[in-house]
């Protein structure tokens, strides 16, 4: 089994999503990101309007439209602080 990280995706009222996943990837002010288990810990700040795209295992991805925040790494894993979260809408 792949390493996976723990994710805590979190809105300023209610916590979001929380689960295992092999990959998040997040835009934030100084670009996007990609992180993977055992990424060095660091602390963003989320870009404004932004997306936080989840990959779990078996390669589901799941993705939510994020106002404001932060996205913290730390050796625990990751959590997104998020002033709002949606699920995305699937393009079309």
């Amino acid at each position: 089994m792949a390493q996976q990280l723990h994710v805590e995706l979190v809105a300023v009222e209610e916590k979001v999503w929380t689960g295992e996943a092999e990959m998040v990837v997040a835009r934030t002010t100084e670009g996007e990101l990609g992180v993977l288990p055992g990424h060095a810990p660091l602390l963003g700040q989320l870009a404004e309007p932004s997306q936080v795209r989840i990959k779990q295992a078996g390669g589901q991805q799941i993705a939510y439209d994020v106002a404001g925040g932060f996205l913290s790494v730390t050796g625990e894993g990751v959590t997104v602080l998020a002033e709002s979260a949606t699920p995305a809408t699937p393009a079309r």
